[in-house]
């Protein structure tokens, strides 16, 4: 019979102490073991090694993001994870300024996403102070238990205590491993730093300090002029594997100097994510963290846009669009091991949610994915993929492109295709699979990329 405590429990034995010992001696063997079998393989002549930069970044690296009124942004190197490197950021944007957000809806969200998730829902409306938003990379703070809320509130309230802020109106995001306790120390001291480097012009160094296995910082502004005011809409993002989002991105933060109502902003957000960052994917796989803020401070002078249906909102709307759909295709341009950049576009869908489930099915692929990573027009895996995907389909209606290149048509492959023709097109960069379901007027375009031996390198090696 096993013995008890004074409690009245069961007390502790060796047993336990050693298994855990036990496990934890494998589990560095088994590491041991594989940074041996990546050396030995670093060392084949063959051997091909990730780019430190992907391939598919753009050419002109990060773009020259002018100061938006009412925002400064930090960057600091705590050492959550990483050495030598910024991994975190902090925003302060001014009082009187309006915020909106979406998150994703995985049901193992993370303690930062179901904190920002009802401090946004418990906002008031007459609330004129400004807000402060710190990020930190190399752990996720997901799957932490209680302790996970107590680092967020750590964080938080030692950070309003600095910032002259209510702690209601402080945000948090976390991303990185998931599993592991994220000490709010790493993070508290080094606030102060922080807050003593905030400038209008460190929007690089932000989208640095938030960056996971990203290989560049994916940044993206536009200006948009609307009664007679120039305004600005600047973000950057982060992301580059797990990445299927569901009603987020990795993480993406926007700001605008727009005056724009919150319910309005809220609004826009959310339907500018759809066409953006809902409608990629690298690998399939949602992010417990996928988190998107955005915040206009106002000080443009424009009047308040209180609808996206209004003249300014559909411009405004425009602009917004276009700074969203280029941050999330930066991201699919840095997923990871990725060559490819692959937009798979149906049309001819009963409805546009079946088109989406075509879409999704095709890009989500992993035959498709390595078929086009290796250059190969197998289109009869496109054929699979509208097949699995739920949608109504009609073999005899389906139509397939790669770009021009018309591969198959009326249930059978098109009399003018050649191999040849496919081959050629499948080298380039940036692709389009193209599928009409000859149905109805239905249509949806989703991002992917190729998956490649890299992806499964990064991700082999993610935590080691």
């Amino acid at each position: 019979m096993a013995k008890k405590n004074k409690s009245g429990k069961k007390a502790k034995t060796g047993k336990g102490t050693g298994e855990v010992a036990e496990l934890k001696r494998k589990l560095n063997k088994l590491r041991k073991k594989l940074k041996t079998l990546r050396k030995e393989a670093e060392a084949r002549p063959d051997h091909k090694p990730g780019p430190a930069v992907s391939p598919l970044a753009p050419k002109a690296g990060f773009p020259a993001i002018p100061a938006i009124d009412g925002v400064r942004l930090s960057a600091t190197a705590a050492g959550v994870k990483y050495k030598d490197r910024d991994d975190v950021m902090l925003a302060e944007i001014a009082a009187g300024s309006t915020l909106a957000g979406v998150f994703t809806r995985s049901s193992t969200r993370a303690a930062p996403v179901l904190d920002c998730e009802a401090k946004l829902a418990a906002l008031p409306g007459d609330d004129d102070a400004g807000f402060a938003i710190i990020v930190n990379a190399g752990n996720a703070n997901a799957f932490t238990g209680h302790a996970g809320q107590q680092t967020v509130d750590q964080v938080t309230g030692a950070l309003a205590g600095i910032m002259g802020l209510p702690q209601r109106h402080v945000f948090s995001s976390s991303t990185g491993v998931i599993g592991e306790p994220l000490p709010p120390a790493v993070i508290t001291d080094a606030l102060a730093g922080l807050r003593e480097g905030l400038a209008d012009d460190r929007w690089q160094d932000a989208a640095h300090a938030i960056r996971t296995t990203d290989t560049f910082p994916k940044g993206a502004v536009r200006e948009v002029e609307i009664d007679g005011k120039v305004l600005r809409i600047a973000g950057f993002a982060k992301g580059s594997g797990m990445i299927a989002p569901d009603m987020a991105t990795m993480l993406g933060y926007v700001f605008t100097d727009a005056a724009v109502t919150q319910p309005a902003l809220q609004a826009m957000l959310k339907a500018a994510t759809r066409g953006s960052f809902n409608a990629i994917t690298v690998d399939s796989d949602t992010s417990t963290s996928d988190t998107v803020l955005m915040a206009a401070t106002g000080r443009a002078g424009n009047a308040p846009i209180g609808s996206a249906r209004s003249v300014a909102g559909r411009a405004f709307m425009g602009a917004l669009q276009e700074v969203m759909t280029d941050l999330a295709l930066q991201i699919v341009r840095d997923g990871e091991g990725a060559t490819k950049l692959v937009e798979v576009r149906v049309t001819g869908a009963t409805t546009d949610l079946d088109a989406e489930k075509v879409a999704r099915a095709i890009a989500n692929s992993p035959l498709v994915k390595t078929a086009v990573a290796g250059e190969d027009p197998n289109w009869g895996r496109v054929v699979m993929a509208v097949g699995k995907s739920g949608a109504a389909a009609d073999r005899d209606r389906l139509t397939i492109r790669f770009g021009d290149v018309l591969v198959a048509e009326k249930g059978w492959v098109a009399e003018s295709y050649s191999e040849a023709a496919g081959a050629a097109y499948m080298k380039n960069d940036e692709l389009v699979i193209g599928v009409d379901l000859g149905l109805g007027g239905g249509a949806a375009s989703v991002w992917t990329c190729d998956l490649t031996h890299q992806y499964i390198a990064i991700n082999a090696d993610y935590r080691s």
